[in-house]
């Protein structure tokens, strides 16, 4: 399964470069593991950091950013199969769970629910 990995990105830290990167380390945790158990991880920012920086973003919540995040994490969810949504607080992973279950993708909350995977 192509599998959206939701979770906190932005969220509570207050912009801060150092604590957005760590938020995406523990995204891409999990990465693995679903890799590992034969499915193709998938994480918004993978496709929206890219994007946003070619197109000019200067800083986390400007006029691009919000042009391209929660956008590019829709046009994802077109593709995907899943969506393993991480604790914590985000509005970004909320609005891809209502956006997956509206579409009636399946949202997992845990990686041993995943098939093949064991939770690590």
């Amino acid at each position: 399964m192509l599998i959206l990995i939701a979770g906190p990105y932005r969220s509570g830290t207050d912009d801060e470069p150092a604590k957005m990167a760590a938020n995406l380390r523990r995204l891409e945790a999990v990465s693995w593991p679903l890799f590992e158990a034969g499915h193709l991880p998938m994480i918004g920012e993978w496709i929206a950091l890219p994007v946003w920086q070619a197109a000019g973003g200067e800083h986390p919540g400007d006029e691009l950013y919000d042009q391209i995040f929660h956008p590019a994490a829709s046009r994802i969810l077109e593709l995907c199969d899943a969506v393993l949504r991480l604790p914590g607080t985000s509005t970004g992973a909320d609005n891809d769970v209502r956006i997956a279950t509206k579409r009636g993708i399946p949202i997992f909350y845990r990686l041993e629910d995943i098939p093949g995977c064991s939770g690590r």
